[in-house]
């Protein structure tokens, strides 16, 4: 699994992301004389404890994923208020497809045999498909949904907040689980206010967050 970040809001004369929230916000109470150095962390961390998250959506981030399952993506691309553009099965010949095995399976002696046999299987019968003159895009209803898939997220800071408050938690599946601490990570890194621990204060499961924070994000 794989979540580079290729992209994130920056001002055309270098400003961070956070700044630019920052000028967002100050437009609405024309407050730029407050401006200093750091004063968008000052401003960022009270906006987001009065609950004042529309500022937010002024800056963005833009990640390649790969490496996760099909049963992942159905998961992602639930969050509607992204954008996402995936690895299209119509197009994308899957003879030599590559698949994600869960812990619970691999770690099971007779189910790890079965489900490795039942990918070799299925990957025949889509190359026989294949070899048949059927086009891709019918073949591959033979696909399970542990094939692994390419997909581009772009989202605004706001939505990425409630993607890693929802997904980054002991509730959520595994795999989306496991990406959004990716998401988590990279983000912190070109926006460490926004995405700071305390940002999920109100969260119930905001001890679980800590742990996960502590030990993977802030690194």
């Amino acid at each position: 699994m794989e979540a580079q970040l290729i992209a994130y809001t920056r001002g055309i004369d270098g400003k961070s992301p956070e700044k630019i929230i920052e000028i967002a916000a100050r437009t609405s109470y024309k407050s730029f004389s407050k401006m200093g150095t750091d004063s968008e962390k000052r401003l960022i961390r009270h906006l987001i404890r009065l609950g004042h998250l529309s500022v937010l959506e002024h800056a963005s981030a833009t990640f390649r994923v790969r490496g996760i399952s099909r049963a992942c993506t159905h998961q992602l691309v639930r969050h509607r208020l992204a954008s996402f553009t995936q690895e299209s099965q119509r197009y994308v010949n899957e003879k030599e497809f590559d698949y994600v095995i869960p812990d619970a399976i691999r770690e099971n002696k007779e189910a790890f045999a079965l489900f490795r046999d039942e990918m070799r299987h299925i990957a025949d019968i889509y190359a026989k498909f294949i070899d048949m003159g059927i086009r891709k895009e019918d073949a591959r209803f033979v696909l399970p949904n542990a094939t692994t898939s390419e997909v581009v997220i772009s989202a605004n800071f706001r939505e990425w907040l409630h993607i890693i408050g929802l997904r980054v938690s002991n509730e959520a599946q595994w795999e989306i689980r496991e990406l959004s601490i990716l998401f988590w990570k990279g983000l912190y890194t070109v926006s460490p206010t926004v995405f700071h621990i305390d940002s999920f204060l109100g969260y119930r499961d905001y001890d679980f967050k800590k742990e996960i924070f502590e030990e993977y994000v802030d690194t």
